[in-house]
């Protein structure tokens, strides 16, 4: 089972931001590979050190994993999981100043290496039916991504000698001071264009169109955010490539409405239906199923079809399918309807008689959130 972000941070989920940042910093100075080399198990801490901070630092991705936990990350991840030592040293290096001989984000020895930059990231929106966000589903969209050019070649950067940093020293009255900033001649990518091709861009690069997966795991809503690792634009020369954030987006449906993991069906049946019983026909996401209306069914009655509803993005089980039944009072009669109606209005046995298990609205609806 994956551990909790908080526990890997050692840290109360009512810590501030500047709380968090700390303890990464804690975390990550300790686990770090320049002070653990080879140690296998110091860098997989260092890993999950960073993935913590990569969600809980970020108010929205914080907010998510609050209310869903991991799950909220599966399928590619909303924001978190799968990081790699490229991620954590692109994204977390101005966290560590010169607490590593004189940079935190490089690669290759990690300290004072040379540093790689990561391509920018992509944004598509992706709509669902509720039926897809009931089950999950795999799609396969088109993305036109930035890539390096056949042909195209780098050299190291003769500014930076390849570090992607440039270091200055300044006098002041504590003394000299050391400050690395990024290379502005290679913008900290460590190289330059050495040959360019016909159809590249300044850096490089041309478009491409690819075709990409993404899986989506069940129960998703929208404004949820997909990451799709290493499927943004790539960067030239050595650098890795950005992320491709997918933004979901959910069709309403024509009969189903969603609260939560629940769904809503309104069936509206005739008085003689309501009266003598009878089966209808409903939707439900997993296709139409037959429900039975027994004699004198009251209008507001809730039926609860148990696992008809939505999964659980959180893992905690499937909602259900509450149909609310309606009986539908016809506005207008003819001449024997209406004579049939006025015999009864002084029948005792069409007068109403709530029995204590006829609930009222407020008990229904008390039930409903229950």
């Amino acid at each position: 089972m994956k551990q909790d972000y908080y526990e890997v941070l050692g840290i109360s989920k009512g810590a501030s931001a500047a709380e968090i940042k700390k303890a990464y910093r804690k975390k990550a100075l300790e686990y770090h590979p320049d002070k653990n080399p080879g140690d296998a198990k110091a860098e997989e801490m260092f890993k999950k050190a960073a993935e913590a901070y990569e969600v809980l630092s970020n108010p929205d991705k914080k907010a998510r994993y609050d209310q869903y936990g991991h799950a909220a990350f599966e399928g590619g991840g909303f924001g978190g999981g799968g990081m790699n030592m490229e991620d954590i040293f692109s994204q977390f290096g101005d966290i560590f100043g010169s607490a590593f001989g004189g940079g935190f984000g490089g690669f290759g020895g990690f300290g004072g290496g040379q540093r790689r930059v990561k391509g920018s990231n992509l944004r598509i929106r992706v709509t669902l039916s509720l039926e897809e966000v009931a089950h999950g589903v795999e799609k396969k969209v088109k993305v036109k991504r930035k890539v390096q050019a056949p042909g195209v070649t780098y050299k190291t950067c003769s500014s930076c000698g390849g570090s992607g940093q440039v270091t200055k020293i300044t006098n002041t009255i504590l003394g000299r001071m050391q400050t690395a900033t990024t290379c502005n001649t290679c913008g900290g990518a460590g190289q330059m264009l050495d040959h360019k091709p016909k159809d590249a861009d300044p850096q490089g690069m041309h478009l491409e169109e690819e075709t990409v997966s993404i899986k989506i795991p069940p129960g998703v809503e929208s404004g949820m955010q997909l990451k799709v690792s290493g499927k943004g634009n790539q960067a030239p020369g050595n650098g890795v490539p950005g992320d491709l954030l997918v933004a979901i987006e959910t069709k309403e449906h024509p009969t189903l409405k969603r609260e939560g993991d629940n769904l809503h069906y309104d069936l509206y049946v005739s008085i003689p239906d309501a009266v003598l019983g009878t089966s209808k026909e409903i939707d439900t996401v997993g296709g139409k199923v037959r429900i039975k209306l027994e004699p004198g069914m009251q209008s507001g009655k809730i039926l609860r079809l148990r696992n008809k509803g939505i999964q659980s993005i959180n893992g905690y089980g499937t909602g259900d399918l509450l149909v609310h039944v309606n009986v539908w009072t016809p506005k207008e009669l003819n001449k024997e309807q209406r004579e049939f109606f006025e015999r009864m209005q002084d029948d005792d046995n069409f007068s109403p008689k709530p029995e204590k298990s006829d609930k009222s609205f407020f008990e229904k609806v008390k039930d409903m959130f229950s």
